[in-house]
């Protein structure tokens, strides 16, 4: 399947992450902003978040969402992830810790300064 350059744009675009949690947003944007919140998370744990963030949230409908949610953003390289003892838990490579190294100037290959 070939896709236009706005379908491409469309389906390759980086991944929203909001800024707050809204009840009135889409339901992706609720799973991803909890996931973010948590920095790496299960399905069970992003939906755990939800139920603080928004009490009585969650049903089985939200429950096979969330699988769904990160399972598709996770397939188009969107979030990373790892199977943990059979669970995946998912993250959104953030740095977390700043680089330590140092670079000195004088080893630059010429024309790289």
């Amino acid at each position: 399947m070939t896709l236009t350059d706005e379908e491409f744009r469309e389906e390759y675009k980086p991944l929203y992450i909001p800024a707050h949690y809204n009840e009135a947003d889409t339901q992706e944007n609720k799973i991803v902003y909890a996931l973010a919140q948590l920095g790496e998370g299960t399905v069970t744990d992003v939906i755990a978040k939800l139920e603080q963030l928004e009490p009585n949230i969650t049903n089985q409908q939200l429950t096979v969402m969330t699988k769904q949610v990160l399972t598709s953003l996770y397939d188009r390289g969107l979030l990373k992830g790892a199977d943990q003892r059979g669970q995946m838990h998912y993250n959104l490579s953030k740095v977390t810790e700043p680089n330590k190294g140092a670079v000195d100037p004088d080893l630059l290959a010429p024309g790289l300064d």
